[in-house]
């Protein structure tokens, strides 16, 4: 098949464009590197730089016409949503909706997979872990965009009959998640390990996450694929795990005494979060298979060996 990957150049979109090429299938990556990296994409896939909110990108993907888009290029950054939402929007919408109308007018486009998210879009919920049919409650406008994006291919799929699975992701870490910009906090935090300084905490330490390895994201994508399953559907283990607890098993993984500095919460991040993952364990039989530490200890290993790794200052 012919696979459009935007964002194949990052973190997530680049183990996932390792995974389709593995399996035989023509890859075209598009990605403008503001987070990702040549070097993170495979040889064996194409890539072409270009923003994806641009006229260029929209053509590219005509030429290519593809039978499946995966689309995961975003702004990700909570922080930046919150002090600039038109930029967010701009990306995190405009740029779907540009690569999503240039796919559909090609008339060979099969099924989207769409990297949403398990955390931002439902907000602050009484419910955990937080099933798809919580009702959406984002405190950010990243989350906002995120649901917005789920509509649009809502809408796709009734005007065009495009069938899609929007994966709500948990909070994903693992290897190639670099620990400056916009990373999640098991990066950052082993990237201040590395360079002798403290761990900032936003908050009291004791807000939680739901943590899923990389790994498991990928096998979440291939399988969504095969199954070509339809609508929303979380990523994730089910369990919260507070941040601290993730300062500390990296501190003690490091073999360094944990040093923390606690800084005042930040605007549009949530208290707690974990989402319900039975739904695509029911529909395809996945469930999660990395245990968290041998994940963080597989991430520490990744960014230890690793020179050409921006440390946080």
């Amino acid at each position: 098949m012919r696979i459009l990957l935007t964002g194949g150049a990052g973190f997530i979109g680049s183990h996932l464009v390792d995974a389709f090429i593995s399996q035989g299938h023509d890859v075209l990556v598009i990605d403008d590197l503001s987070a990702g990296t040549r070097q993170n994409v495979h040889s064996g896939a194409t890539l072409l730089v270009s923003n994806i909110c641009s006229p260029d990108s929209a053509s590219a993907v005509r030429r290519f016409a593809p039978h499946v888009l995966c689309h995961h290029a975003a702004q990700m950054d909570v922080r930046k949503s919150v002090a600039d939402p038109a930029f967010d929007a701009q990306v995190n919408i405009v740029g779907l909706l540009n690569i999503l109308a240039a796919a559909h007018s090609a008339r060979t486009l099969e099924y989207v997979l769409f990297a949403s998210s398990g955390g931002a879009i439902y907000g602050e919920q009484a419910a955990l872990p937080t099933p798809e049919t919580a009702v959406l409650n984002p405190i950010s406008p990243y989350g906002a965009a995120k649901a917005a994006g789920e509509q649009y291919l809502a809408l796709y799929h009734r005007l065009h009959g495009t069938p899609y699975a929007a994966l709500r992701y948990a909070n994903v870490y693992g290897p190639r998640q670099t620990p400056d910009g916009e990373a999640g906090v098991v990066s950052i935090f082993t990237g201040r390990l590395l360079a002798h300084r403290p761990i900032e905490i936003f908050g009291d330490g004791k807000q939680t996450r739901d943590f899923v390895f990389v790994g498991d994201i990928v096998r979440a994508n291939l399988i969504a694929l095969e199954k070509r399953i339809q609508g929303p559907f979380n990523v994730g283990t089910g369990l919260e795990t507070t941040v601290g607890y993730i300062a500390a098993a990296l501190s003690e993984l490091c073999g360094l005494e944990p040093q923390l500095l606690y800084r005042p919460p930040r605007k549009g991040e949530q208290r707690r979060s974990a989402v319900d993952p039975s739904k695509l364990e029911t529909a395809t039989g996945f469930r999660p298979r990395t245990p968290l530490l041998d994940g963080l200890r597989a991430t520490l290993e990744y960014l230890a060996a690793a020179p050409s790794t921006k440390l946080p200052a």
